[in-house]
């Protein structure tokens, strides 16, 4: 009986063993991780081109402080041109032959006497009494040296008497200086007039020497006429 021989062909080595499926696998799929990864870094890298470079973190905001506009410039005032200033008042017309200066002291007692609330009787008996004692002049007298020295009309030697009505500081009517302020000198005799009871009916020497008590009484009432004159001019 012939037995059939199965014969194997060499062909210079021996066959292969057959794969190991499980080991297979395994390499498979480290291979797609780390291609997946190489994707997902591209992928990342493509991103970050199209979208620039990531910006920092911003710093928390803080609260911005506004410093206050600065306030406009105060307008200068302007200079007042001189046509734009008020003019002095008038300086009133002399009557009767007096001097500027004289009917200057006139108006001040006469404005004295407005201010006291007395009526122009008494104006004319002080202006009467003023042209009397100095005949409407601001006198400073040797005896206070200190009064040569204040603005006047001239130096009187009647005792110590000094300014327009020639009223005496050593009696009590005021300081040097005081008197020889023709505003003052005319308020202070205007004061001791309105002490005098019943003025205002008296004659106008009468009154005047109730106040002055000068040694020649009756000479007041020779510038009565000149006084009411002076009077009627400034009123």
């Amino acid at each position: 009986m012939v037995m059939a021989v199965a014969t194997v062909s060499v062909s210079g080595s021996a066959a292969a063993p057959p794969p190991d499926n499980g080991a297979s696998s395994v390499a498979l799929t480290a291979e797609a991780s780390a291609a997946s990864a190489r994707l997902s870094d591209r992928e990342a890298a493509a991103e970050v081109s199209s979208r620039g470079a990531p910006r920092e973190a911003a710093p928390p905001s803080e609260a911005v402080t506004q410093a206050p506009a600065p306030a406009p410039p105060l307008a200068q005032p302007r200079a007042v041109e001189a046509s734009a200033r008020p003019a002095p008042p008038p300086k009133p017309t002399p009557v009767g032959g007096l001097t500027q200066q004289q009917m200057d002291h006139a108006a001040v007692i006469v404005a004295m006497g407005k201010r006291a609330g007395l009526p122009e009787r008494a104006y004319v008996v002080a202006i009467a009494t003023a042209l009397q004692e100095t005949y409407l002049r601001n006198l400073g007298n040797p005896v206070y040296p200190q009064s040569l020295n204040i603005p006047n009309d001239g130096v009187g030697y009647d005792h110590d008497s000094v300014g327009l009505f020639q009223q005496r500081p050593s009696t009590g009517w005021g300081s040097v200086s005081q008197i020889m302020d023709p505003a003052y000198s005319a308020t202070k005799f205007y004061e001791a007039l309105a002490r005098v009871p019943g003025w205002e009916n008296m004659p106008i020497t009468v009154a005047a020497q109730r106040v002055q008590v000068s040694a020649f009484p009756n000479h007041y009432a020779k510038h009565e006429p000149l006084a009411r004159k002076i009077v009627d001019a400034l009123t």
